[in-house]
């Protein structure tokens, strides 16, 4: 029911902003909390909650973000997206191969940073989820040259036309020049808003196996 599903959003928004974050509430698992974080914000019907900026730079250091959508984490390791890999970003994790993600809910208050190296996911990994995509987007990428300078958007829609053709009634393939990577986190940040701008920041560091947390002034 709508009247439901509106007041469970502002209880989580409220739950956030007067509650705070503590550390025993907040845990020893990094990943999973961030988990509760997402669901809590799917909850609060914000749009695309899987949003995020991607910052990544060149081999001098030259900075870049871009927003992004979030494909999931895996055995409590990594996050995972997916892109063309001769995109500008691609040029620049394969020089650089280190990131950072910017989650941010402005309902809930609320925002993750995480930080960490890039490494590519299986070319398995990369057609299993190519799979679910709809075949609007599956031919999408085989249609885009990402970052590469074309004539006008004729060009991209014929492009998309001739892949329709290509592969008629038939599976999409996956391309061989996209696929997906995975931010390995080595530093989360959790940053709750609340009164006074007296916020909550969490910061977990990565040590072997285990998570340090601590508690960083606003």
């Amino acid at each position: 029911m709508e009247w439901l599903r509106n007041l469970r959003a502002l209880l989580t928004v409220g739950g956030g902003v007067f509650k705070g974050l503590d550390e025993e509430s907040a845990g020893a698992d990094p990943i999973g909390l961030f988990d509760h974080w997402l669901k809590d914000a799917r909850r609060a019907r914000i749009y695309l909650p899987e949003s995020f900026a991607l910052a990544t730079a060149t081999g001098d250091g030259v900075p870049a973000a871009r927003m992004m959508l979030f494909k999931g984490t895996d055995a409590g390791q990594g996050f995972r997206f997916f892109t063309n890999f001769e995109s500008r970003k691609a040029d620049e994790l394969t020089a650089n191969p280190v990131a950072s993600m910017v989650f941010y809910w402005p309902i809930l208050h609320r925002q993750v940073r995480v930080e960490g190296r890039i490494e590519k996911l299986s070319e398995e990994e990369s057609r299993a989820y190519h799979q679910t995509r709809p075949r609007g987007s599956q031919l999408g990428a085989w249609s885009s040259r990402q970052s590469s300078v074309i004539e006008d958007r004729r060009y991209l829609e014929e492009s998309y036309r001739e892949h329709e053709r290509r592969f008629g009634g038939s599976d999409v393939p996956l391309p061989p020049f996209w696929g997906g990577y995975r931010l390995v986190a080595e530093r989360i940040e959790f940053w709750q808003g609340r009164a006074n701008r007296l916020h909550d920041r969490l910061r977990y560091t990565r040590e072997g196996n285990r998570w340090r947390v601590e508690r960083l002034s606003p």
